[in-house]
């Protein structure tokens, strides 16, 4: 096939190499990039991965991580979960509170014993660069002015800088796996793609403290001051979360205040109070649930957050980046192993089913959870009967456990993954803190 512009070679990261063309180019170094080029290259099809950032600012970057039991055994079976199950806290249920009281949804109880594993997304990404590398995949960081190009054609290609040089790799596919900001999504042109978006009209404001577990499990807490989460990073940094004005300005909340208000939303005795450890990260996010419609435009396959936001409370943001890549790996191997795209037509079909269930999901929580100012009295009445509704319905509470942990995908053997986890479980499973390796 003709390589339309620039034949230099160009550098990569990985080992040195340098080539004209690939299989796949794959824009973005994140979970969904990363998955993707080792699900190909299990399957032996070549990718080049580009990322704007440097090897260090990719792994550095903190964001939490809530891992699917489908995500779990994905990472399992495809050889990159051995840390994740050495050092992962596993979950079994998780605890809603309101009127200063807890009620606890038994996850594993309600699925059949399917879990959650706390595992940060840093850690996942970590892990993925290692496996890549280690096995002579190429991964091009610091890569700047990235374009993509002839999608619509037979003959895409990426354009891109590295170092002084302007460089181009054609390639079969691309996939924009470079998040919501990235280029991907916007070299398609207006008209050929809608959008869905709503900016919620709060923001959680989150810190990362150095202190042991608060709770044995995630607490999603609603209080008339608003939403608090209470989630864990290791056995010694915490990550907590409560609704903010999106608007509102880090500097505005010294240590004291958060305490305090933590202390009031999260409280279910009169003397209960959070003990106090250090923090050393605080951050605010403004919530936006989006969707791009359709995931597929020619030889470009979005995925990810490049395709889709969803507002934290339902914890699908990684997990559904990693669904996607799994539906294109699989229809990507059937392309070249039998030469049929019908999995390639039906790629974004699929992958939206997914993705517009776990917005439903994902704003069923948020709705349920968050304190509105719009709201009048009779709204508030509502949504305390929603809660309470679910507390008392173990049909309602299977439907959110079936969600939280996630449907199966594809042909994964769980079954694995669920032994490494039954070996750690404790007795009473009512959820454990693994140790770190």
């Amino acid at each position: 096939m003709h390589v339309p512009g620039d034949a230099s070679s160009m550098s990569f990261a990985s080992h040195g190499t340098s080539r004209k063309r690939t299989q796949v180019a794959i824009v973005g170094a994140g979970p969904a990039g990363l998955m993707l080029s080792h699900l190909l290259a299990l399957a032996g099809i070549e990718s080049v991965v580009f990322e704007s950032r440097s090897r260090a600012e990719v792994e550095a970057t903190l964001r939490a991580g809530v891992l699917e039991q489908t995500t779990v055994d994905l990472l399992v079976e495809t050889g990159v979960g051995e840390r994740m199950l050495r050092q992962g806290s596993i979950h079994q249920g998780i605890e809603i509170r309101f009127d200063g009281r807890g009620h606890r949804i038994a996850l594993s109880e309600l699925t059949g014993g399917r879990a959650i594993t706390l595992y940060a997304q840093h850690e996942v990404i970590r892990d993925l660069v290692a496996a890549r590398l280690g096995a002579g995949g190429e991964i091009l960081f610091d890569v700047g002015d990235l374009t993509v190009h002839e999608f619509d054609a037979s003959r895409p290609f990426v354009r891109y800088r590295v170092e002084d040089r302007i460089e181009t790799l054609a390639c079969d596919y691309i996939a924009g796996c470079d998040g919501f900001h990235g280029a991907c999504r916007r070299s398609v042109p207006d008209a050929a793609r809608t959008e869905y978006e709503h900016v919620h009209p709060f923001g959680w404001f989150g810190i990362l403290v150095e202190a042991p577990p608060y709770a044995r499990e995630l607490i999603y807490a609603r209080h008339e001051r608003g939403f608090s989460l209470v989630s864990t990073r290791s056995p010694d940094v915490q990550r907590l979360y409560l609704q903010c004005d999106p608007g509102d300005d880090v500097d505005n909340w010294p240590d004291a205040r958060i305490w305090s208000e933590l202390d009031t939303r999260l409280r279910t005795r009169a003397d209960e109070r959070l003990h106090r450890g250090r923090i050393f990260q605080k951050g605010i996010v403004q919530m936006r649930s989006f969707v791009v419609e359709p995931m597929r435009f020619g030889s470009l396959f979005l995925a990810g957050d490049a395709a889709h936001i969803v507002p934290p409370t339902g914890a699908k943001g990684l997990n559904l980046a990693v669904a996607d890549v799994k539906v294109l790996a699989d229809a990507l191997i059937e392309r070249y192993t039998s030469g049929s795209e019908d999995d390639l037509e039906h790629y974004s079909d699929v992958a939206l089913a997914r993705v517009w269930a776990a917005q439903q999901f994902s704003w069923w929580m948020t709705a349920m959870l968050h304190r509105f100012d719009d709201h009048d009295p009779w709204q508030q009445r509502m949504q305390r009967a929603e809660l309470q509704r679910v507390a008392d319905s173990r049909a309602l509470q299977t439907a959110l456990a079936e969600s939280y942990v996630g449907r199966p995908l594809g042909n994964i053997d769980s079954g694995v993954a669920r032994r490494a986890i039954l070996v750690r479980q404790p007795a009473d499973g009512a959820g454990s803190e693994a140790r770190p390796a």
